[in-house]
């Protein structure tokens, strides 16, 4: 597997262990109502071992969820613009951007712990806005929990990865190349991976800046856990469960980084194929945005957010 390869696939999906997942969810010691008003920020242990939580905000909830290795603040526009209408729940996922790792499987034990910090916190059918990796498990949380969500927004992400590329693929054909992925990913030397981690961000993301800030979350994270989420991801067709899914749904999609291999007619035809089990399914392509839209057109994202805020 060359490096080029893994720097490609490593960028599609960018954005443990315990006796019951659902356990993992504890109190975090301070409680709010989450549809109360508060003005200034927070930052719960919600999940334990599986993820942290800032929240910010007033008013009906949402949850952010980051891509693979990307912190919460990769949300920081889109909740500066929110927050006076709604209490913002920003997930950072254990591993990643410097938060202590946990053992695998990795997303699973997300998926269970979001439910139970759902039900404990008593948010009634947040809307879940995902990104990349992100967005899979909001779909994941949706499938397998149709009665906790409300409306999501998915930003370029799909039920199943490796059939973006290969129609045929099943998460058995799929898995020696997953797993080969996730071994070079641990074995690389941190300099070549930083260089070419640098490059393939300069792919998915137009501003130097941001693509700094988003390698700086990935070099921060626990490399072991960023390649079995990676290996998960790949190997989890969550296709089949999307007719499980009762609330709207919107999925954004980028096609720029990826032309001239693809175009934007073929790019929308492979989400529009992705999504075909979902019952309440609309699919806008990012025709100004890379892979990382809330830093290629946070305006375009802030209207589709608001289309969605906007949703019974």
């Amino acid at each position: 597997m060359k490096i080029g390869h893994f720097a490609l696939m490593l960028s599609l999906v960018v954005g443990c262990a315990g006796a019951n997942p659902l356990d993992g969810a504890r109190d975090p010691g301070t409680q709010r109502d989450p549809g109360s008003s508060h003005n200034s920020d927070s930052r719960e242990d919600a999940g334990a071992a599986q993820f942290v939580v800032k929240v910010t905000g007033v008013g009906p909830p949402v949850i952010f969820i980051p891509g693979l290795a990307s912190a919460g603040e990769v949300w920081d526009g889109v909740v500066a613009d929110s927050r006076e209408t709604h209490a913002c729940h920003v997930l950072t996922l254990a591993g990643f951007a410097g938060e202590p790792p946990i053992a695998a499987p990795v997303l699973p034990q997300v998926r269970e712990a979001l439910a139970r910090y759902i039900v404990d916190h008593q948010l009634t059918r947040p809307v879940i806005v995902g990104h990349s990796l992100g967005g899979f498990l909001a779909l994941d949380l949706a499938a397998t929990h149709p009665e906790l969500v409300g409306p999501m927004l998915i930003v370029d992400g799909l039920p199943f990865l490796p059939a973006a590329t290969d129609p045929r693929a099943t998460p058995d054909s799929v898995r020696p190349q997953a797993d080969a992925l996730r071994r070079q990913l641990i074995s690389t030397p941190p300099a070549e991976l930083e260089a070419t981690e640098r490059r393939t961000l300069g792919t998915m993301i137009r501003d130097p800046a941001k693509i700094e800030l988003a390698l700086g979350w990935f070099m921060r994270s626990d490399l072991p856990t960023v390649g079995e989420s990676m290996l998960e991801l790949m190997t989890t067709d969550l296709r089949p469960a999307l007719g499980n899914i009762q609330r709207p749904l919107r999925v954004i999609g980028t096609w720029i980084a990826y032309a001239p291999h693809a175009s934007r007619e073929q790019t929308e035809a492979r989400f529009i194929a992705q999504y075909a089990t979902a019952p309440h399914v609309h699919i806008v392509m990012a025709d100004g945005a890379r892979h990382f839209v809330m830093f290629d057109d946070l305006p375009f994202l802030l209207g589709q957010v608001h289309e969605v805020l906007g949703q019974p």
